[in-house]
């Protein structure tokens, strides 16, 4: 049984902020959630992003804030085992770690607002990720204390001058939850998105939340806008739009490898939802492009 997992960060030594280059043959952290702000520059890799109850998919160049307890993760598809297919820069820093009413300031009020926002989780794309991306590698390979403060700074202004975004977590569900809810929510999250291309068991998720089924379905429902099951499906349909558009599987493979057990179930749902078949919405794409 999968679930979100709350993560502990390793001391800072002595700096005021975490700054990390992970090279790996796949991104192997769960899902999970810690209380520290983050900024994620995939470097090279491509897969599935996860954040809040948003799914997409990631190539090198991602570059993604995410604000306090806000769940996530990056998976690796068709990773070479033994190579390194998945690298990244990973910053992290608490909300006060320059001082309670640092962000407070005036000059700093756009950085602040930046910061509220990253709540429900910000894309930057465009030539904000190129810029960026530049100052963060010098970040990396900084090892002056001052001089790294002062380039996460800079980092930190040109994302909030930036008009160049998108944000990812939209309905901002988990965000506005209490820290109980939110953290009951996230580990249910967790165990849809580790397993819903394979069985997910109402029973299971249930459990997760320390609750009867019944109980939870309603809770869930009050606490989500939507059915446990509804959630799911979500999931299962938008893992298989990023198929039809990134792959040339056939649609009864992608129904298959969505999680759905009936290929005419999975057609009625997808209609449902996109207003157009598989088929038609595939052809549409490579028509459009």
């Amino acid at each position: 049984m999968t679930k979100a997992a709350f993560e502990t960060l390793n001391p800072y030594h002595n700096n005021s902020f975490l700054v990390r280059k992970f090279d790996q043959a796949e991104f192997t952290s769960p899902y999970h959630f810690h209380p520290e702000y983050e900024l994620t520059l995939i470097i090279k890799g491509k897969g599935n992003r996860y954040v809040g109850n948003n799914m997409a998919v990631y190539s090198a160049g991602d570059l993604v804030l995410l604000g306090a307890n806000l769940p996530h993760c990056w998976k690796t598809e068709n990773a070479i085992r033994e190579e390194i297919n998945s690298s990244s820069i990973v910053i992290q820093f608490n909300e006060d770690f320059l001082g309670a009413d640092f962000f407070t300031k005036p000059e700093l009020s756009l950085i602040l607002n930046l910061l509220q926002k990253s709540a429900q989780g910000i894309q930057f794309l465009n030539g904000t990720v190129g810029e960026v991306t530049s100052k963060i590698n010098l970040l990396a390979a900084e090892e002056n204390p001052f001089k790294k403060l002062f380039l996460l700074l800079e980092i930190l202004h040109l994302l909030a001058t930036s008009k160049e975004y998108i944000m990812l977590n939209q309905q901002g569900i988990i965000a506005g939850q209490s820290a109980v809810k939110r953290e009951r929510v996230n580990k249910v999250l967790g165990y849809i998105v580790d397993n819903f291309k394979n069985e997910i068991l109402l029973d299971e998720a249930a459990a997760i939340a320390h609750m009867t089924t019944n109980a939870f379905c309603k809770y869930y429902k009050r606490t989500i806008g939507q059915t446990f099951m509804e959630t799911v499906i979500d999931y299962r349909i938008n893992y298989a739009i990023q198929q039809l558009l990134h792959s040339d599987k056939s649609i009864s493979d992608i129904s298959f490898e969505s999680g759905f057990g009936d290929v005419s179930h999975f057609y009625k749902l997808f209609k449902r939802k996109n207003k157009q078949s598989p088929l038609n919405y595939r052809k549409k794409f490579i028509k459009d492009i």
